[in-house]
């Protein structure tokens, strides 16, 4: 059983690591928003590839834009660090419990 143990821990730190990686992509994103960018670069262009999906959904979930700011990136980033909080801790009891 510590084999299964193991695959969990791993799989929990991958997940925690991609999760930090879109977190700081999405910040990137949010900053970037503020300089207005050159839309045919090619970082930008993939910064708003990655994201855009998520963003568009949350949008879509949360109709906030009379107000002028789009609080897209905050709710995502609060998304990430509740995954970080409950889904990885949890995975990480659930491995120590096969071990």
């Amino acid at each position: 059983m510590f084999v299964l143990g193991n695959f969990i821990a791993a799989a929990a730190h991958i997940i925690d690591i991609a999760l930090t990686i879109y977190m700081w992509i999405i910040i990137i994103r949010a900053v970037l928003s503020w300089v207005n960018p050159d839309p045919y670069n090619p970082i930008v262009r993939l910064l708003y590839q990655v994201t855009e999906p998520v963003m568009a959904l949350v949008r879509r979930w949360i109709p906030l834009r009379g107000m002028g700011i789009d609080f897209s990136p905050m709710i995502i980033l609060l998304a990430i660090v509740f995954l970080q909080s409950f889904l990885v801790k949890s995975l990480l009891q659930l491995s120590y419990y096969f071990r």
